[in-house]
């Protein structure tokens, strides 16, 4: 059947899928053949052949986040609204939504600004030590098996569970919405009423410490000088809870499964906690848990690498394959060390706020360590080829993370008063 869309976008009606098998099975060799055929933007097929454009280069992906007078978030531009059909399966990406992902201008420096000093008043001792708490917790409920899936066990639980402590909550709330985070982030058949409850969760949180203020995240954004409304509250906070959730447990997992499949990663009590900051760098550049993202729309008729990209267009950021460029890495598999100059966090007025990216890195690493000091004997249950990808173009993270390991008691190897600190 013939695509009526292709009349209007005739450089797309020999563009690559990107959605199905083949990308899902090797999304490096499908960018790498995309780069070769089209250059650094390429025109792609989202599900039922929506056309787009994705940003392969790295200069060029730098060029359009540095751009947002040109290349917008407020989805609500995109010229394709009249052909996208209810149950399509990105349309919870491209949805406008009144919270900071879609907002542009005085508005996005407003409430970007505020979630960025409420964020920056996190202390990050006391963020270290909840995430120690938190992941001791959590291996204390399989330390003692000798076997665990470091994904569903471990690394997809931990964000959530600190993330919404920061909020202010009550402790005994937290394993509700914790729980119902999970079930969004899934998004299974019960994403839509678990975010339902997630929303009603935070509503009454909201109103609670407008009322009675404390020293907690919600509080200080309450009282920021931008003087958000409850409203605008309440749709940052679960922006913040759910936007952080995936990227970083992947970011856990990904990380996690490098240095038990890499030798330069040796997972081993002497070297393993000092090349924990190395291998979460390299996972950044080579699997970062972002993959790619549906995030900007052309505010006007503009050129981007030769190509004509008009009015209302989607472009899709390609992390992962910005981050492959041959102009910026080497073909040869090398390491990154020190180098941070990779797009995994985006970059621009629209890229994560500061310092997001760096108490996500404490949580990450501190998860990390907390598990190479409690099982230092840790490595997998099955060969490294066995590890299966999730089937998605849009996020990079592992299925099941099967490990074994010499079985421990509460608290293992650490000194019990390190909880109590």
């Amino acid at each position: 059947m013939t695509n009526p869309l292709m009349e209007a976008y005739p450089d797309h009606v020999a563009a690559m899928r990107l959605y199905g098998p083949e990308i899902h099975a090797d999304p490096v060799a499908v960018y790498e053949e995309m780069r070769r055929k089209h250059g650094p933007i390429v025109p792609v097929l989202l599900d039922d052949d929506i056309p787009a454009w994705l940003v392969v280069g790295y200069r060029e992906l730098h060029h359009v986040t540095s751009q947002p007078q040109l290349f917008g978030r407020d989805s609500r531009r995109w010229n394709l609204w009249d052909h996208i059909p209810e149950n399509w399966p990105v349309r919870a990406f491209v949805s406008w939504q009144p919270s900071l992902v879609f907002t542009e201008g005085a508005e996005r420096k407003l409430r970007g600004g505020a979630i960025g000093d409420a964020l920056d008043t996190v202390d990050r001792i006391e963020l270290n030590m909840i995430c120690e708490r938190v992941a001791d917790r959590l291996i204390d409920e399989f330390s003692g098996d000798g076997r665990a899936d470091l994904i569903s066990q471990y690394a997809h639980r931990i964000p959530a569970e600190v993330v919404t402590r920061l909020y202010g909550l009550p402790e005994s709330e937290l394993p509700e919405l914790v729980k119902d985070a999970y079930l969004v982030t899934d998004a299974g058949e019960e994403s839509f009423p678990a975010g339902l409850r997630v929303m009603e969760q935070v509503n009454r949180l909201v109103a609670a410490k407008r009322a009675r203020p404390g020293h907690d995240l919600t509080s200080h954004l309450l009282a920021h000088s931008a003087g958000l409304s409850d409203e605008q509250v309440v749709q940052d906070l679960m922006v913040l809870m759910l936007a952080s959730h995936t990227p970083s447990s992947n970011w856990i997992g990904n990380t996690l499964r490098l240095m038990l499949v890499d030798d330069h990663f040796s997972m081993t009590l002497q070297g393993g906690r000092s090349s924990v900051g190395q291998a979460l760098n390299e996972v950044l550049w080579r699997d970062p848990p972002t993959q790619a993202m549906p995030s900007r729309w052309a505010v006007r008729d503009c050129d981007v690498a030769g190509r004509r990209v008009r009015r209302g267009d989607l472009l899709v950021l390609g992390i992962a394959a910005a981050n492959a460029d041959p102009q910026v890495r080497p073909a040869a598999p090398v390491h990154s060390g020190a180098n941070r100059a990779h797009m995994s966090f985006s970059h621009g007025e629209y890229g994560c706020p500061f310092p997001a990216p760096e108490l996500a890195e404490i949580i990450a690493k501190t998860a990390i360590e907390v598990l190479l000091d409690r099982l230092p004997d840790v490595h997998l249950a099955v060969e490294p080829e066995r590890l299966r990808w999730r089937p998605s173009v849009w996020v990079r993270g592992l299925e099941a993370l099967p490990v074994l390991f010499s079985p421990a008691g509460p608290l293992g190897r650490r000194p019990a008063e390190h909880w109590e600190s």
